[in-house]
């Protein structure tokens, strides 16, 4: 093995930890903005454009909430065709059925907090790094969205 392909195998290795490390939150943040389908195809934009700049890669601090962003630009309605990808047949978990159309009606920001935490189990200060704002300000979205929830779908809180 010549010492410029064992450099490759180690740009290539670190990249793959970052990928372990960084994509199931990055999608997860970027599906519960944008829904499934949008929603990946900005995670995976991001991870390209952050195989294209590895080199920065490293010096970030939150890594996840960089790409977030990167992914928020790169999925913005274009006019360019895409190619159709049936995704896989998938037997759903049950939720209250009217619970999809009432979190549709949240405010961005409440649903975020509302999925990020509660469907995903992030926390507060991760689900604040990711939007951008401050894990006070994540409490606050959480507790609105949480309260309109429960008045949208007639639940006691106390039940």
């Amino acid at each position: 093995m010549t010492a410029r392909a064992g450099v490759a195998m180690t740009v290539e290795a670190a990249f793959t930890d970052l990928v372990e490390r960084v994509e199931p939150r990055l999608r997860v943040a970027l599906v519960s903005r944008y829904g499934p389908e949008r929603g990946r195809e900005a995670a995976a934009e991001a991870l390209a454009w952050a195989w294209e700049h590895r080199d920065k890669m490293d010096r970030l601090r939150n890594p996840v909430a960089y790409l977030y962003r990167v992914g928020q630009s790169k999925t913005r309605p274009r006019l360019r065709p895409r190619p159709w990808v049936d995704p896989p047949r998938r037997e759903p978990p049950w939720v209250e059925p009217a619970l999809p159309s009432a979190l549709a009606g949240l405010p961005l920001r409440q649903r975020m907090a509302v999925v990020l935490v509660h469907a995903y189990g992030w926390t507060q200060a991760e689900a604040a790094a990711v939007m951008g704002i401050r894990a006070g300000t994540v409490k606050t979205h959480l507790d609105r969205g949480l309260a309109r929830l429960r008045a949208d779908l007639e639940v006691d809180a106390d039940a």
